[in-house]
């Protein structure tokens, strides 16, 4: 960088000297020379001459920059014209060609559980804003969770919403369970209810997954909306109906005190007979009520044996 600088202070100084005598003058080896040439002439602040003398002539730095400036002018403009007919390209595709193009089948059967987990990773990749399912009867392997995890994950990722019921049973398994925790804190919505009709999975208002009855390790999909319609109304209904699993909330399990005064709530038991079932005072009664209502999420004390009963603790 010095070497091209002092070139240059001395082109501009004696433009007619020879670029070998100026060489020798500034005493630099061949290298070091032909290096500082080469940087000026990338920059453009010298050009080659016909006359006498170097054979170079310095180029004002005004003069350089506006010639740097011409050539990316003419490179964006290239650039410009290119992306102009691309676009143009990709609007005739759009708009002439592409509703010659069949589209995919209203219905299609996939076989095979590679096929199928392939089907639902297309999905995932391919939802915009959200999707249902209701899990009963699905494989509890770690490698079944596993990459239905990796799939939920592909879809949270970017942005969708997922809501997903489970029997509440298969939450008894650890692997389930745990799976189920990681994708809550992943930003699912998960809920359980004690008994779901058969698996599916609803993307977007573009496609369902439903079993293939009568035919193993085989799935239907399914793009009629007036069927995406009734399957989305199927899931809503499971999902109203469902609920939120203790185990997801970070609620601890009743003890057998506030076991027994569920049970005698649910009996139709008032406060007064419960304490002296239990040989306690009222006061202590209403908050052994107020603790259960509170770890339930209810508002009411019939609301609370609902939800009690709901998740197996009376």
């Amino acid at each position: 960088m010095e070497h091209s600088t002092a070139l240059y202070r001395s082109l501009l100084a004696d433009p007619a000297r020879p670029l070998h005598r100026l060489r020798d003058e500034l005493g630099w080896a061949e290298d070091e020379f032909e290096a500082a040439v080469a940087e000026l002439r990338r920059l453009g602040l010298l050009q080659p001459t016909t006359g006498t003398g170097s054979g170079l002539a310095a180029v004002s730095v005004a003069s350089a920059v506006r010639h740097l400036l011409d050539d990316a002018g003419g490179t964006l403009g290239a650039l410009f014209d290119t992306v102009r007919r691309t676009g143009d390209g990709i609007e005739q595709l759009h708009s002439r060609y592409l509703p010659l193009q069949p589209g995919p089948p209203a219905h299609e059967l996939v076989q095979g559980a590679d096929r199928i987990a392939a089907l639902l990773e297309d999905a995932a990749r391919g939802a915009r804003t959200e999707a249902l399912s209701l899990r009963p009867g699905q494989d509890h392997s770690p490698a079944a969770l596993d990459g239905k995890l990796a799939r939920e994950r592909i879809a949270l990722d970017h942005g969708v919403r997922l809501r997903t019921v489970y029997p509440a049973a298969a939450l008894h398994h650890p692997a389930v369970l745990a799976h189920v925790q990681e994708l809550t804190a992943a930003g699912a919505g998960i809920r359980v209810a004690h008994t779901l009709p058969l698996w599916l999975i609803a993307v977007d208002t573009t496609l369902a997954v439903l079993p293939a009855p009568g035919t193993p390790d085989a799935a239907l999909v399914v793009r009629d909306r007036a069927v995406l319609a009734v399957v989305r109304e199927l899931f809503e209904y499971f999902w109203a109906a469902a609920w939120v699993p203790p185990d997801l909330l970070g609620r601890p399990l009743p003890d057998d005190r506030h076991r027994e005064v569920l049970r005698l709530l649910a009996a139709g038991l008032t406060d007064q007979a419960i304490a002296r079932k239990l040989e306690v005072s009222e006061r202590t009664v209403r908050r052994l009520v107020a603790d259960l209502t509170g770890d339930l999420g209810a508002q009411s004390r019939f609301q609370a044996g609902v939800h009690a009963a709901r998740q197996g603790w009376i």
